[in-house]
Order: C-alpha cells, then sequence, then structure tokens
C-alpha cells in the first residue's frame, strides 16, 4: 500500500540530495581542473568523467530491480554511505603525493558504483510519497538540486582553489555524506516500507521491468529519443571545461560555471511552485529546440560574457525539458513497477552519454591539434555540431503521436484496459 502523502518528507529527503549533490560537484569542478593543468588534454577530462559514469549506467537495471525487492530507503543509505570510500581513496592518494590518473580514475570508478543504487530508489521513494499531482513541482525541485553542482559548486570550488589545492574540496566532500545519510535515515524512519518482494525471482523481475517498458510503446519511444537529446547535451557537459580553461582561469570558469548554472535556478524554481499542467510534449519539444541554438550560440565566440549568456539560457531550457520527460514516463507507470522500470528507463535514456564522453574530448583534441586552433577551439566545434544535432532530433518529438498521448496517462489506460479484457476473456 502506497503510504500517505507528504511533501515535508519530500522535502527532508530532496535537502540532502542537495547537499550530496554540492558535494559531488566540488569533486568534479576540483579534480576537472587537476587534471587539464596536468596534462592540457580534454580526452583525459573525458575519461575520468566516462568512468564515473558507466557503473552508474550499468548498474541501474539491477539497481531498479533490487528498490522494488528491498527498502529503497536503506538502499539509499548504503549507495550514500559507501560511494565516499572512493573519494576518500583518491584523497589518500593525493595525500601521498600527487595521484596518477588511473587513480582518480579508480576512486571516481569506485565511488559511482555504490552511488548507481541511488537514483532508482530516489526516484521510487519519491513517487510513494507523492501524489499524481505533485510530481511536476518534486521534478522542478529535484532539477534544482542537479543544478546545485553546477549554480553553487564552481563558485565554491574556484574560490577555494584559489587560496588551497584539491585536497580541502574532497574533504568536504566526504562530509556531505554524512549529512545525506541523517536526512534519508529520518524518512526512512517516518516512512513504513512496503512489502519486500524477495520471494520473486531476480531475474523475474528484471524480464518484468523490461515489459513494462517495452509494452508502452510511448514510453520506450521517449527514452530512445531521450538517449538521442543525452549526447548532445553530454557533449556541452563535457567541453565546456577545456573550452573556457584554454583562454582563463580556475576561478573565472567556477564564476562562468555558476552564471551559466542560474538559468537552470530560474527555470526551475518556476516548475517546482507551478509545475506544468499542460502539452507536455510540445514544452519539451520546444525546450529541447531552443537549448540545442544555445549550444551553437555557447560555441561561437571566444569571450566569457558571451559565453555565459548562451550558457545561462541554455541550462534554463533543461528543468521544464526534464520535468516534462519525467512526468511523461512517470504517470504512465504503474507504482508497483516503477522501481524495476525507472531502472531500464534510466538505463536506456543514458546511453547517448556513452559516445559523449567516450568521444567528444578525443574529437576535441584532434581537431584542435589537426586545424592548429588548440583544444579550446576544437571542443568549440564539437558542441557547435552537437547543438545542431539536438534540435533537429527535437523535431521528432514535435511531431510524434505517440508521445503526445503520454500526456494524459492515457498509455497506461489503454494497457489497463486491454489486460482486463485479457482477464475477463480467460474467465469465461
Amino acid at each position: 500500500m502506497k503510504p500517505k502523502p507528504d511533501y515535508s518528507k519530500f522535502l527532508i529527503l530532496w535537502s540532502g540530495d542537495l547537499i550530496s549533490q554540492i558535494g559531488g560537484g566540488l569533486t568534479s569542478f576540483g579534480l576537472g581542473v587537476y587534471i587539464f593543468n596536468r596534462t592540457g588534454s580534454a580526452s583525459q577530462m573525458a575519461l575520468v568523467t566516462l568512468l564515473g559514469f558507466l557503473p552508474t549506467l550499468i548498474l541501474s537495471v539491477p539497481a531498479g530491480v533490487l528498490a522494488d525487492m528491498y527498502d529503497r530507503r536503506m538502499l539509499m543509505m548504503i549507495g550514500d554511505g559507501c560511494s565516499a570510500l572512493g573519494i576518500l581513496y583518491i584523497l589518500l592518494m593525493m595525500l601521498m603525493g600527487d595521484a596518477a590518473l588511473w587513480q582518480i580514475c579508480l576512486g571516481v570508478f569506485i565511488s559511482s558504483v555504490f552511488s548507481s543504487l541511488l537514483d532508482p530508489s530516489y526516484r521510487a521513494t519519491v513517487t510513494d510519497i507523492l501524489t499524481e499531482e505533485e510530481y511536476t513541482r518534486a521534478s522542478g525541485l529535484t532539477s534544482l538540486a542537479g543544478s546545485a553542482r553546477y549554480l553553487v559548486s564552481p563558485v565554491i570550488a574556484g574560490l577555494l582553489l584559489g587560496v588551497f589545492d584539491i585536497r580541502l574540496l574532497l574533504v568536504i566532500d566526504i562530509c556531505t555524506f554524512f549529512i545525506t545519510l541523517a536526512t534519508t535515515a529520518y524518512v526512512k524512519k517516518g516512512i513504513t516500507a512496503g512489502k519486500a518482494r524477495r520471494d520473486e525471482k531476480f531475474f523475474a523481475i528484471l524480464s518484468e521491468g523490461w515489459r513494462g517498458v517495452y509494452s508502452r510503446k510511448g514510453v520506450l519511444l521517449l527514452i530512445v529519443v531521450s538517449s538521442l537529446i543525452s549526447m548532445y547535451i553530454g557533449v556541452i557537459q563535457v567541453l565546456s571545461e577545456p573550452l573556457l580553461l584554454s583562454f582563463t582561469d580556475a576561478r573565472t570558469l567556477g564564476i562562468s560555471e555558476t552564471v551559466c548554472a542560474l538559468g537552470m535556478l530560474v527555470t526551475a524554481l518556476i516548475t517546482g511552485i507551478v509545475g506544468i499542467r499542460k502539452v507536455q510534449a510540445a514544452v519539451l519539444s520546444i525546450s529541447l529546440t531552443l537549448a540545442g541554438a544555445f549550444m551553437v550560440g555557447f560555441s561561437m565566440r571566444e569571450n566569457v560574457a558571451s559565453i555565459c549568456t548562451f550558457g545561462f539560457l541554455f541550462f534554463a531550457m533543461l528543468p521544464p525539458a526534464n520535468s516534462c520527460l519525467d512526468y511523461l514516463a512517470r504517470s504512465n507507470i504503474p507504482n508497483e513497477l516503477q522501481g524495476r522500470v525507472w531502472g531500464f528507463i534510466g538505463f536506456i535514456s543514458q546511453l547517448g552519454y556513452i559516445p559523449a564522453y567516450a568521444l567528444s574530448g578525443v574529437l576535441a583534441d584532434r581537431i584542435g591539434n589537426s586545424a592548429g586552433i588548440g583544444v579550446g577551439r576544437g571542443s568549440a566545434r564539437v558542441i557547435c555540431v552537437a547543438g545542431i544535432m539536438l534540435m533537429a532530433a527535437s523535431v521528432i518529438l514535435f511531431f510524434s503521436r505517440r508521445i503526445r498521448n503520454l500526456e494524459h496517462g492515457s498509455e497506461l489506460t489503454v494497457i489497463v484496459h486491454n489486460h482486463l479484457l485479457t482477464q475477463e476473456r480467460n474467465t469465461i
């Protein structure tokens, strides 16, 4: 049985996620600057990003199954607490001297393995404690928490790196794990865990999760297109830092990233307060089309003011897009399938990040070296092409009837109706 809706419990859980995102952003920013200053290579920065991302992607599906088999809040606590081990390893290596690239990659990989438990359990817990009317508000605040690693973390990290070194950032990140553990434990205490489904076979649940996605053709199409979108967005995530660091310093980079992320703050607050009640498919398509256009503008000039302006506009498009994606998928999935289905949704929709993280840095280095323009302008050219392709992919969303049908949960209604007809025939 679903617990009684309680928005205050969501806010407590969200506050822990917010603090965790800030801490993770400090580490991510610090490691990026640390590696680029020592190698001058966009591809090596991207390699660390890729190794931090792959475990989360690969393990998202089994993590979704576990979220339906066991206490979701306990899984969140285990994942968050143990992910600190990887950051602690990197810190110890740096205390013994300069950490090698492989040591940084190993630490990031370990942290990511345990962090993979978090997302399906977190999303399913949100569904547990909120009503459907509160989903878009919650999605807006979740986007706001995610934006903290771009809004708050860079400026703090940039200022701290001007006085201290990266080790302080890692210490702060490790300390944030204790706060997020406490908030999750509080929410866990206030919610009675649903009946665990440990009697079910793991692969049976895995199969049911896949059917939960595959049988909903509109949801499947939505997340496949989302995978393409994530590839283009992943390019700017990886290459914005080498682009800026090629002609400025860490302090300016931190301030620039914060200014850009203010766009996400503005629209996330608006979405969190008022929500998006109608035409989610159209809002999604328009937001992503504009995001692609702003990526092109972001890459045009080697100028901090221009980059900050277009970066602000780019980030402003992401919360409404994420909120619409979340609503369209969540409202068409039964609550009892949330954990396992979100695992598959997370896996498929984020597949695009793999080529983005694996290839964008390499392309930027090669274009910069072969054309004699440097890694910064090489990064800009790759970002420009990705923005154009993002605009093209958004057109698919706008003209898709299957995706528009998701707006009122009509696909779920049809599936339930067909299931009841099948049961009736079997009974007769």
